[in-house]
């Protein structure tokens, strides 16, 4: 048999093939694991004998600790925290050795927020803040904060008062919490306590905190901002970087330009601003959990998230997963619950197809409500299309 007729390239007819099944979760409807077992179930069912691994991935946003907790093991704290609103919500931290692992969408999560309640004027980043402290009470050395898929844009000031270190105004009292009252910030409470921890951001986001480019113009639309509140919501970071840049030790000049500053809403430059690193989100997923492995062993590749759109090619799984199958030349199939994305755009990132459970079940309403299934029958009919 010639060297290039691999399995890979035969597509089943005549060996069995393998396959990587590894989707980021899909919005509010299915997490990352639920995801992967539903497009393993339906390509199995279509082609049995083909071998398929479930790997879910996160890069960073919702299922962030799930996904690691199931590659590295560790223990699970749980904490009730502080959702955007201020309601109490259960989280947990995932401590291994003396790394912690936080996930921000646990406590900030815009999937913890009904549409008609979102409001980044308002919503909070202090259960973050909570989760960050128990990390560092549990003995960390190290503090791994996974950003995005956030309903906040009060870049970190509620996490730092959750800290001791909130936002206060000229009478020196505390400022009401969201990122409306940072337009009246003039200094800090204190400095953050984290017992000298190590922060590291995960974070594939690569926007500023302000700007035409930052968190506030780029995702404070879909978090619920109007085109009025995106101006007010701007204003009110740049003063609050101000007083970071000003008041904290160690701060990195330039503050509200840092590439990442722009994650969960700004949150990224708070943990930037108390020295933390940015480290890719996607990057460490697959470096923690050996996906590269796996990567090398696959014939094809499948990936997904609710909306591959232009979000979507910026960093997120499904870029970092259709360049680490292009590197390898094996075909990379996206199954997603829209596409909004053109077909040169996913082709130039290394994507083969791309499939809507949207279009495939007829309507919005129907891949919401029954994703699950959905997925399961979309998969089988892309196995049907690919592996026989």
């Amino acid at each position: 048999m010639p060297a290039s007729l691999t399995p890979a390239y035969h597509f089943g007819r005549m060996w069995p093939m393998r396959i990587l099944v590894a989707p980021d979760s899909f919005g509010g409807t299915l997490t990352a694991r639920e995801a992967a077992e539903a497009i393993a179930a339906g390509w199995s069912e279509a082609a049995p004998k083909d071998t398929v691994t479930a790997r879910p991935l996160s890069d960073g946003g919702p299922g962030f600790v799930d996904v690691l907790h199931a590659a590295l093991g560790g223990t699970l704290v749980a904490v009730n925290v502080p959702d955007p609103l201020g309601r109490t919500v259960p989280a947990v931290i995932l401590v291994t050795g003396d790394t912690a692992y936080v996930e921000s969408a646990q406590a900030a999560g815009l999937h913890l927020v009904a549409p008609a309640e979102r409001d980044p004027l308002a919503a909070t980043t202090y259960g973050v803040g909570v989760l960050l402290a128990a990390a560092a009470e549990a003995g960390a050395r190290t503090i791994v904060t996974g950003l995005g898929g956030t309903a906040t844009n009060d870049g970190g000031a509620g996490a730092f008062a959750a800290l001791g270190a909130g936002p206060v105004g000229e009478d020196g009292a505390a400022l009401p919490y969201g990122a409306t009252p940072l337009l009246a910030v003039t200094g800090l409470a204190g400095h953050p306590q984290l017992r000298g921890a190590e922060l590291v951001l995960a974070a594939d986001v690569d926007n500023p905190m302000l700007g035409i480019n930052g968190a506030s113009a780029g995702y404070g639309p879909q978090k619920g901002a109007s085109r009025e509140d995106v101006q007010l919501l701007d204003a009110a970071l740049t003063r609050w970087s101000a007083v970071l840049e000003r008041d904290l030790p160690g701060c990195p000049p330039g503050l509200g330009s840092l590439p990442g500053g722009g994650a969960a809403g700004g949150l990224g430059a708070a943990l930037l601003a108390l020295g933390g690193r940015r480290e890719s989100g996607i990057g460490l997923v697959r470096r923690l959990t050996g996906l590269d492995a796996a990567l090398d062993a696959a014939d094809l590749v499948i990936t997904g998230e609710g909306a591959c759109d232009w979000q979507s090619l910026r960093g997120k799984v499904m870029a970092g997963i259709a360049e680490a199958a292009l590197e390898r030349g094996v075909p990379c199939l996206v199954l997603a619950g829209r596409v909004d994305a053109g077909r040169r755009e996913l082709a130039a990132a290394g994507v083969s197809a791309a499939y809507s459970l949207t279009e495939h079940l007829g309507s919005t309403e129907a891949a919401m409500s029954g994703a699950s299934d959905g997925l399961r029958l979309l998969a089988g009919r892309v196995a049907r299309e690919w592996s026989s």
